[in-house]
């Protein structure tokens, strides 16, 4: 059967776009709540008392002996392991079948599921929680390969840098608010006759309500851009898949700019992503271990401070990209990354160590929401059109808490060295690595060879 011929839907709809950026808001829950700020310390916390039950520094799981604060680190890795070798595929079989909403659905529905079921994690069931973030956060990167899809589709591209931002700063909003009324169950548990591990998971489960429910205000405004493709005959969508991603891989190197850019990104943004996914880790570990030892209800009020300066920061960074360029926006931002991450190697003291972890945050909020929003934005500018999908699935291996090399390294650090500190090292890497590819990136001809193609 002939290819049906696309849509013609307008660009630039307020209703729509408010519909793509509530996905952020719903799905933010994920991040902020489970992945940066009550999952690691509460896992490690229950593996560190059954590695003491057993009479030993290190858990066991499936007789591989693990430091109780590396195993989250490890699930994430893992995680992400696991999309580098599914997201492509996934992202061939949406662009040729033209399911992109009907895929984000599935797997945003999946993954609010499992995050929902964290409820269950407690005790010895420790590893359940990593069991359960692997598919979570798995799952998380498919949806979010088919929502960063959609942005060349629902914005021209004079208002992508505007639109990307706006959809990063609601992300925050929505996860800020949430993480507000988490903190309140926390902080009052007590004084509800509730125990300290019950509100923790109660607040696990509640991210994935929350990413459920506001996603329908998504598939609500969201609009397919193209009829569904029926299957060749003898065909299954897995095979077309693989077909097209091999076509792809073969056409890419016509936009040797995208790839320099995409080089650039893994680099960089493995470091941010590591940053999100370790920092409930770093900061509440013990002082013996290289961490800062900080209490969990004060780690809260840093992250709560970091969504909503986020928030603004987000949109501020797209009025700075309009003005000095996506690029050069992103290169000041990795500046500042540097120096946080370098500064909290070296300069950081224990004995005003919480009072430089608010100045630190406030530093991170800034530029964590407008370097990725900016990135993605700039990105949609350099994949030709009708490979939406594909394209954004390798973007996606390494997007906002899915990067795999920086948490493995960071986990082998403290296992090796036995402190947190050494992972840091890794980071001041991945930072200068990805501002030494990025200016060499010639943004024009990327452009002019997606158009031209």
């Amino acid at each position: 059967m002939a290819d049906t011929a696309p849509n013609k839907l307008a660009v630039n709809d307020k209703r729509e776009i408010f519909g793509w950026a509530m996905y952020d808001w719903a799905n933010s829950a994920f991040s902020t709540t489970v992945g940066t700020v009550f999952l690691a310390p509460y896992v490690a916390a229950l593996a560190r008392s059954a590695a003491e039950a057993a009479g030993t520094t290190n858990v066991s799981l499936l007789g591989i002996p693990i430091a109780p604060d590396s195993f989250l680190p490890y699930c994430i890795s893992f995680s992400v392991g696991m999309q580098v070798l599914f997201l492509p595929i996934l992202g061939a079989i949406a662009d040729y079948s033209h399911m992109r909403k009907a895929m984000m659905q599935f797997f945003a529905t999946i993954g609010a599921l499992a995050t929902i079921m964290l409820f269950m994690v407690s005790g010895d069931l420790w590893w359940l929680g990593g069991v359960l973030y692997i598919i979570a956060n798995l799952t998380f990167g498919a949806a979010m390969v088919f929502y960063n899809s959609y942005l060349p589709d629902i914005a021209s591209e004079d208002k992508r840098d505007g639109v990307s931002s706006y959809g990063w700063a609601m992300g925050y909003l929505g996860g800020g608010l949430l993480l507000v009324l988490n903190l309140a169950l926390y902080q009052f548990s007590d004084k509800l006759g509730m125990p300290g591990d019950l509100s923790v998971r109660i607040n696990l489960a509640s991210a994935g309500v929350w990413w459920l429910g506001f996603s329908m205000l998504t598939w609500a405004r969201l609009r397919p851009r193209h009829a569904v493709r029926q299957l060749p005959a003898g065909e299954t969508y897995a095979s077309v898949g693989f077909k097209q991603l091999g076509e792809t891989l073969r056409e890419v190197k016509k936009y040797p700019e995208t790839l320099k850019f995409l080089l650039a990104y893994f680099l960089y943004n493995d470091g941010i992503q590591t940053v999100i996914a370790v920092t409930s880790t770093f900061a509440t570990a013990p002082l013996i271990q290289g961490g800062l030892e900080l209490k969990q209800s004060t780690l809260i009020m840093i992250i709560l401070m970091v969504q909503f300066v986020a928030f603004g920061g987000a949109l501020v960074w797209g009025w700075l990209a309009d003005r000095i360029g996506a690029k050069m926006s992103i290169m000041i931002s990795l500046v500042i990354w540097a120096g946080v991450v370098i500064y909290t190697y070296l300069g950081l003291k224990p004995e005003t160590r919480e009072m430089e972890f608010w100045i630190l945050g406030v530093f991170i909020a800034i530029v964590m929401g407008g370097s990725q929003a900016i990135s993605r934005s700039l990105f949609a500018q350099m994949i030709p059109a009708g490979k939406e999908a594909q394209f954004y699935s390798f973007y996606e291996v390494s997007e906002r808490g899915t990067s795999w090399t920086g948490p493995m390294i960071f986990g082998l650090a403290n296992q090796l060295f036995g402190s947190l500190r050494y992972g840091l090292l890794s980071l001041i890497f991945y930072f200068i690595a990805g501002l030494i590819v990025l200016p060499f990136v010639n943004v024009k001809k990327a452009t002019d060879d997606v158009n031209n193609d």
